[in-house]
């Protein structure tokens, strides 16, 4: 034999001790609780889908629908938003800061907030980017800050950065929070809905000058779109009887069945020819951005 390792007798009706858990508070058993416990909460969330139907109308379990019934435990506002406020630790994961349209005096003191909260300082957006710090009370156009919108990430005034420097710990995010669009994108996030171009397809014709063709990719991707390598036919029959619908459309206007989009250029001087047939519409360059910031599909004028 090996080493010290001692020889196993296997005997049919020896009882054998289950391995021992790990401790609730370390290791990959804490993890599994908590992610159990997140999954607990969210499945509890009443709000429907389009159809109208929640998740306890998808279960044929009874021990599921029991637990997705359960009234929601009050929780204070302090636990809601993070565990631990002064290190840069929140209960969905470390903190990654990254500033746009920010000016090297606050490029700075978000790098010195990066130190105190233990949070990383990224210079190019990815995927684990949690917060976007923009210098005023505005949305911008910036591909990092459409990036941010579209992730789901907080969108904040750089008013953030100096309540935190002034308190040397972490404050609180809804007070600093850019309203309207970017707010709509974390909300929806939280809730597990459907990213804001669920369902659509888009092909870009023409050159692009405002916002380069390899950005408005990248939004397309970042927002749950599809590209299209080739123009869409208005009066293929293939083309209008994809069975998909875009999630975030008003529901009672015809967008909401359109899902794929033709886009141009608005600010060239080309222009054109004009489609709006069934699935297919064409829609400028600037309706896109538009929507990416405010987070909703905006209606196009007929």
């Amino acid at each position: 034999m090996r080493g010290n390792r001692q020889p196993r007798v296997r005997s049919g009706n020896e009882l054998h001790p289950a391995p021992a858990m790990e401790p609730a508070g370390r290791g990959a058993w804490a993890h599994s609780r908590a992610a159990l416990y997140r999954l607990e909460k969210l499945l509890r969330c009443s709000r429907c889908n389009i159809f109208g139907l929640r998740p306890v109308d998808y279960t044929d379990s009874e021990n599921m629908k029991s637990l997705l019934l359960l009234p929601e435990k009050n929780e204070s506002s302090s636990t809601s938003h993070c565990s631990v406020v002064n290190t840069g630790q929140r209960r969905d994961g470390p903190l990654v800061l990254i500033g746009s349209g920010l000016s090297s005096e606050q490029q700075q003191m978000l790098s010195e907030l990066a130190a105190i909260l233990k949070a990383k300082k990224c210079a190019e957006f990815d995927s684990t980017v949690t917060h976007v710090i923009v210098p005023g009370d505005t949305v911008q156009s910036t591909l990092k800050c459409m990036l941010g919108i579209l992730s789901g990430c907080w969108i904040l005034k750089f008013e953030w950065v100096k309540a935190c420097l002034q308190r040397k710990e972490y404050e609180q995010e809804e007070k600093y929070e850019i309203p309207e669009g970017p707010r709509r994108s974390r909300l929806n996030r939280e809730q597990l809905l459907p990213k804001l171009f669920d369902g659509c397809y888009f092909y870009f014709g023409g050159s692009f000058r405002h916002h380069p063709k390899d950005s408005l990719i990248k939004l397309v991707t970042a927002s749950g779109g599809q590209i299209l390598s080739r123009k869409p036919k208005p009066d293929s029959d293939v083309t209008q009887t994809i069975n998909t619908v875009a999630y975030h459309a008003k529901p009672d206007s015809d967008q909401h069945f359109c899902t794929q989009y033709i886009i141009y250029e608005d600010l060239s001087n080309h222009r054109p020819e004009r489609v709006r047939q069934g699935k297919v519409w064409m829609a400028s360059s600037s309706w896109f951005i538009d929507c990416v910031m405010s987070f909703e599909l905006i209606p196009l004028d007929s």
